[in-house]
């Protein structure tokens, strides 16, 4: 029987726990005995275009390296950040791919990335069935930010918030010495999945997200009202793409001309000069940035990653393709690509964790 080759990448924004899924998908294939080959995309699809890999198989042929790989930092083969065209406005770019893949007797494919890896997994298996090639598809989602449709839950978010967490954990420590407005921003530039966890984990007073416009109006009554009431402190979670119920009228050009003018380097510096203004309070700034995406990974998304990559692996034995791995009710399960593939999974203003949060106290600025 003849055996298989098959490319494994990485994509996106570094995220802890990666290396696991990278770590089950090469032992599910070595395990299997039906590969010959398992190589490795360096710098993910960019590198692929540049004929950049490795084996895989060569480097992790003992379990001893395997294990050390589960455990390390970072993203092993290297990330990039490329949106694939269409194939119907690029197609030279699919024809240099096929011909590596042709030339390295591809069989099966896996990328595991975020939003837009996704949608890369899903038009190279769209292209791949345009010109009749056999060549299976798999994707494996991984994003700090939570927002891939399609599944409950991402690898590397949890670690995230747990940062995220400590972060305003400690603040609350120092807070309660000095009457200040402490505001943390927390990672998500178009969801606020970690900052909703995070900012209701670590106590919070307002928390601040894109899903939701907020009201400096509200803002500012929100902070008097805990200055009145005796509490001197305020601490304030805000996801980088938290925007206000002005902005949010706006067309997607105008805010990117407004956006391109403005004079902060980020959202927590607009914010604290806006609450300066309104309340005369001091205000101070923490900024946890890349911390959330990096470090040891929790033990959740140690479990989650192993699950995804094993699961990816032996999608591909069973020749269920076009698919991304999914969890749903803490259940691996397959998902069709073209469902899931340029989609995000937004925060719901009216969800049950949002109507519970608001009965606890906290204000999201918006009423």
């Amino acid at each position: 029987m003849k055996k298989r080759n098959c490319f494994i990448g990485q994509s996106g924004g570094p995220t802890v726990a990666i290396n696991a899924s990278l770590a089950g998908i090469i032992h599910e294939c070595i395990k299997s005995q039906k590969f010959d080959h398992v190589y490795g995309m360096v710098n993910g699809i960019m590198g692929l275009l540049e004929s950049r890999y490795m084996d895989l198989g060569e480097l992790f042929n003992d379990s001893q390296a395997l294990e050390q790989l589960k455990h390390s930092p970072a993203m092993y083969l290297g990330s990039c950040r490329y949106k694939l065209p269409n194939y119907q406005d690029d197609p030279q770019t699919y024809e240099i791919l096929f011909h590596t893949f042709e030339q390295l007797h591809i069989t099966d494919f896996y990328y595991i990335g975020g939003n837009d890896s996704m949608d890369t997994v899903a038009k190279l298996s769209a292209y791949a069935k345009s010109i009749h090639s056999p060549i299976c598809f798999i994707g494996i989602p991984k994003t700090i930010d939570n927002d891939t449709w399609g599944t409950d839950m991402t690898f590397g978010f949890h670690s995230a918030v747990e940062v995220a967490t400590d972060t305003i954990d400690r603040i609350h420590t120092t807070a309660t010495s000095h009457n200040r407005v402490f505001i943390i921003e927390i990672m998500g530039h178009k969801v606020g999945w970690v900052t909703l966890h995070a900012g209701i984990a670590g106590g919070a007073d307002i928390i601040l997200l894109p899903e939701i416009p907020y009201d400096m109006d509200v803002i500012a009554e929100a902070i008097d009202k805990r200055a009145k009431s005796g509490k001197k402190f305020t601490i304030i979670a805000v996801a980088e793409g938290a925007i206000s119920k002005e902005d949010a009228k706006l067309s997607k050009k105008e805010l990117k001309d407004k956006q391109a003018k403005k004079k902060y380097p980020s959202v927590a510096y607009e914010m604290a000069e806006k609450v300066q203004k309104r309340t005369q309070q001091e205000v101070r700034i923490a900024i946890p940035g890349h911390t959330q995406r990096g470090g040891s990974p929790c033990p959740f998304d140690r479990v989650l990653s192993t699950r995804l990559g094993a699961e990816a692996a032996r999608a591909i034995l069973d020749e269920n393709y076009g698919c991304m791995m999914s969890v749903k009710n803490d259940k691996i399960v397959r998902v069709p690509l073209s469902e899931v593939a340029g989609k995000l999974k937004y925060v719901d203003p009216k969800s049950e964790i949002i109507r519970q949060a608001k009965i606890t106290g906290i204000s999201f600025g918006d009423e």
